[in-house]
């Protein structure tokens, strides 16, 4: 049975999700600009991405004042309920930029520093993922009613599609491409889809084998990391560590170990 406080995390995780959602499919502007940039002069910033944010930590404010939160774009307090949310307003904003549709919304609440919800929703697709702890992971879409998620079974390594990112910071992209030069002959192939949270979930939903990212921040991954583990995916970073900003990997058991493998030994989380 779920616990009735991770249920109202859930509701309250969904309606913001949904408004911002919203408020980004529907509110881009047709002369949307660049508003800031932040670790390189490609790493931008929206307004619409304020927008977003302010949105969410507006409502969870009125909702539960209490609460700390962590936002991507400033937002942070520290809260004494012991519930801290981690939002990012708007994951894969230079697609969002551009006009793409893979960019998401992801909200995620933590108990004591452990994410018991997860909320992705991705507008321009039409799905909506979500999972608490120990309940599963599930997703609305084009299809009647909620799915439960499932990760596809694990292919041989040379048969598993796996997704990646890239750094806006030159020196590390250059990087991050001489592991992908040396990952894709022992792959099936890789994808690059532009949100770390979109990604996540889609490992979940059985549509990639695994995942790999250097330079993540808590607010890109918390939500997918818990809805691809509630879906049956293995998470790590470097062997034996949890996902984090040196490395981020994620797979269906039978991938994830030899993908992990295989980073260290490229050295992926490396200058």
């Amino acid at each position: 049975m779920t616990d009735p406080l991770h249920s109202d995390l859930l509701d309250l995780a969904q309606e913001a999700a949904r408004r911002a959602g919203a408020l980004l499919r529907d509110g881009r502007p047709a002369d949307l600009a660049v508003a800031a940039t932040k670790s390189s002069p490609i790493d931008v910033v929206t307004e619409m991405d304020i927008a977003a944010e302010k949105l969410i930590t507006g409502l969870i404010a009125e909702r539960r004042p209490d609460d700390g939160i962590l936002g991507e774009e400033g937002a942070s307090t520290e809260g004494t309920s012991g519930i801290r949310w981690v939002v990012d307003p708007l994951d894969g904003t230079v697609n969002y930029l551009y006009g793409l549709p893979t960019w998401s919304v992801s909200i995620a609440a933590e108990q004591d520093g452990e994410t018991v919800v997860g909320v992705v929703t991705a507008p321009m697709r039409g799905e909506t993922f979500h999972a608490v702890r120990g309940g599963g992971a599930w997703a609305t879409g084009a299809w009647d009613g909620e799915r439960r998620l499932a990760c596809r079974p694990a292919p041989p390594l040379d048969q598993a599609l796996v997704s990646t990112g890239f750094n806006y910071v030159a020196e590390v992209r250059t990087h991050q491409a001489e592991v992908a030069q040396r990952l894709i002959p022992l792959l099936r192939d890789i994808r690059r889809g532009g949100s770390a949270a979109v990604d996540l979930c889609d490992l979940a939903a059985g549509r990639l084998d695994g995942y790999y990212e250097r330079g993540l921040h808590a607010w890109d991954l918390a939500a997918g990391d818990l809805i691809a583990r509630e879906a049956g995916a293995l998470t790590g970073g470097r062997p034996g560590e949890r996902p984090s900003g040196d490395l981020t990997v994620a797979g269906t058991p039978g991938v994830f170990e030899p993908l992990q493998r295989l980073l260290e030994d490229f050295g992926a989380w490396h200058d």
